[in-house]
């Protein structure tokens, strides 16, 4: 079989296309596939304008290049002088449109699905070099998949919603990350940490089949600009503190106790030297040496220690499964927190006071996951996703880069899309 009629069948061209010639270029290490229309190109072609079938040939548009899959290892370009051809019936003339073509100019469907598939797995300065492209190319690629697939999704089903702030970069430069916690996707992110950006979560909704009326749960931090745009755009959505923000406040207030305690207590300076990983860590997943540091301090009359110990209570509160024993166990543990931070001549406690405090204002927020079994566990995982995604978007510091690359990994959308 001659090399043409193979592509013809690799390429999938159909009858209104051949493979004239292919072509190998020594001196440029490439191989060039020249593809013709033929006749019957028109017997199926529609007028972009009036969508009538009635069109015919009219000349060729000069020769251009779409960069392909490699072939044994070497570059390899569809060439063709595209056809124009001309509508009787509203007399227009147009470009007919190749049937290989990506998305993005100079690049096959193919080639864009393989750039895309390495896209995913590293940072797209890396697949530019795997391929041999600049990575404005493959960027523009990414922008174009992600823009057309995005824009078709159906948002009807939303009803249990997170948000998230990501810092860009350093600085107070932040997008706010709107996800689907039943479907576990990114639904939207835009700059900004304000009440506003819940305005523009209620006006895409809209445009993308959902309505504010539908979200029943909405899991924040407790941020007063994300309670206020709650509040003021999905009036029916309960708020729910989610157990990643609550927990993170309450470790913030041991490592506060440390640092206080360090100062004001010189032995037990010399026992929290270099112990700041082991106050923010569970017991299960600390190091060997640091379970070795732990048992080095167990029995010091460490208020450190003592505050550590409220934070792995206050985390048992979450294994129940029932609102009102986690109502409870809550309650319970605010209790414990005040009345030792009261028994204690000095302030050092005075940190995880605080914290129950805030547990109480916030209770029903923080009840709210157990009474409709709404898990944040999603919500939970994005910074390790924020990172990742900065890691692929690296050095580009347009906040477009990292929200294409936050849908395109995390919004579970149809890509490469050629709808």
């Amino acid at each position: 079989m001659i090399p043409e009629k193979v592509f013809e069948r690799i390429l999938v061209l159909g009858e209104g296309w051949r493979v004239a010639s292919v072509d190998y270029l020594e001196q440029e290490q490439k191989v060039v596939i020249r593809v013709e229309d033929t006749a019957a190109l028109w017997k199926s072609e529609k007028c972009p304008h009036c969508a009538r079938q009635t069109v015919r040939g009219y000349d060729h548009a000069p020769e251009r290049r779409w960069r392909h899959l490699n072939v044994c290892q070497l570059q390899s370009e569809i060439a063709s002088a595209l056809p124009r051809g001309e509508c009787v019936e509203c007399e227009k003339v147009f470009t007919v449109r190749a049937p290989w073509e990506g998305r993005s100019r100079g690049l096959t469907q193919e080639f864009e699905a393989f750039a895309l598939t390495l896209m995913r797995e590293m940072p797209v300065s890396k697949a530019g070099e795997i391929l041999g492209e600049t990575d404005q190319k493959l960027w523009r690629a990414l922008f174009a998949h992600v823009a057309a697939a995005w824009s078709e999704l159906s948002w009807d089903n939303v009803a249990w919603v997170g948000a998230d702030e990501m810092n860009r970069k350093k600085g107070h430069n932040y997008l706010t990350v709107f996800v689907d916690l039943e479907a576990k996707r990114v639904l939207l992110a835009v700059e900004g940490k304000d009440a506003a950006v819940w305005e523009r979560f209620a006006e895409e909704l809209g445009r993308h089949n959902g309505h504010p009326k539908a979200i029943r749960q909405v899991a924040i931090d407790m941020s007063p600009a994300y309670r206020k745009g709650v509040a003021e755009y999905f009036g029916n959505a309960q708020i729910v503190y989610d157990k990643f923000h609550v927990t993170s406040q309450v470790t913030e207030a041991v490592e506060e106790v440390r640092r206080k305690e360090t100062r004001t207590d010189p032995v037990a300076r010399e026992h929290l030297e270099k112990t700041s990983w082991l106050w923010r860590k569970n017991p299960e997943s600390w190091t060997e040496q640091e379970s070795q540091r732990w048992e080095q301090l167990s029995g010091k009359p460490l208020v450190t220690g003592l505050a550590y110990a409220m934070r792995l209570q206050l985390q048992k509160a979450y294994a129940t499964w029932d609102v009102a024993e986690a109502r409870r166990r809550f309650q319970e543990w605010c209790a414990w927190v005040r009345a030792e931070a009261s028994a204690m001549t000095a302030d050092l406690l005075e940190p995880m006071r605080k914290a129950a405090a805030m547990v109480e204002r916030h209770l029903e927020g923080i009840l709210g996951h157990w009474k409709e079994g709404l898990t944040t566990a999603f919500l939970e995982g994005l910074n390790s996703l924020f990172s990742a995604t900065k890691r692929k978007a690296r050095g580009y510091r347009s906040s477009e880069y990292q929200i294409a690359m936050l849908y395109f990994v995390a919004g579970k959308l149809q890509i490469p899309y050629y709808g």
